[in-house]
């Protein structure tokens, strides 16, 4: 658990200085949002409504932005074959890494939310849902990203590639992440169905990503 956390730590200091990565995803994040309301124009009415959706789509591509930072700079230098020769099981390795990923690029999304909600002409009931949907939400786009970032780690001009396989894999959480959003925002229909299929995405992410990322970092190193 100490080594663990001390790359935990690790991370989040390389993630959070100057070009780590989480700055350029929180600026998109709020480039997206601050923008949509020039290019839609002054209706408030579909301000508001297009809201969830605008806020999910940024944090979306944020994710995106940052993720071939989880493992390239490591390997890179050389700390990701030191990674997987250490007594720590990978699979927990990539899990931390995931993890700490998530609280440098994604937590500051979540924070900025509420305010960028009021751009967005969206009452507070309304904003806080959508960060509680974010909160919920994002470790699976993380944790799902991080499988193609394994992927994309030992190939030269892997963006391509890692934006193709998490892209799929990541419809299903903005599915459902917007769905529960529009149900506080309009009230037509029920929260709870489409907010427990996202946590339950997230569980399931929890799970299978560090294998899967594991076992593609280890194809890809041998």
């Amino acid at each position: 658990m100490t080594t663990l956390a001390a790359l935990i730590r690790r991370d989040i200091r390389i993630a959070l200085r100057v070009g780590g990565g989480a700055l350029i995803g929180v600026l998109f994040f709020l480039s997206v949002v601050v923008l949509m309301p020039f290019a839609v124009g002054p209706d408030l009415k579909l301000l508001a409504r297009l809201g969830p959706a605008i806020l999910w789509l940024g944090a979306l591509l944020a994710s995106l932005l940052t993720l071939d930072r989880l493992f390239m700079a490591d390997h890179e230098d050389g700390s990701l074959d030191l990674i997987a020769m250490s007594r720590t099981p990978l699979e927990l390795a990539c899990a931390a890494k995931a993890l700490a990923h998530w609280i440098a690029a994604g937590v500051p999304l979540i924070v900025a939310t509420p305010v960028l909600g009021l751009l967005l002409n969206l009452d507070a009931l309304s904003t806080s849902a959508i960060a509680l949907t974010l909160l919920v939400g994002t470790p699976a786009l993380t944790f799902t990203g991080m499988i193609g970032a394994a992927l994309a780690v030992t190939l030269h001009r892997g963006g391509l590639l890692l934006a193709v396989l998490v892209l799929p894999l990541s419809i299903p959480v903005l599915i459902f992440g917007v769905a529960a959003s529009e149900a506080t925002v309009s009230g037509s229909q029920a929260f709870g169905a489409p907010f427990l299929i996202l946590c339950a995405l997230s569980l399931a992410s929890f799970v299978i990503g560090p294998f899967a990322a594991a076992a593609s970092l280890r194809q890809g190193l041998d």
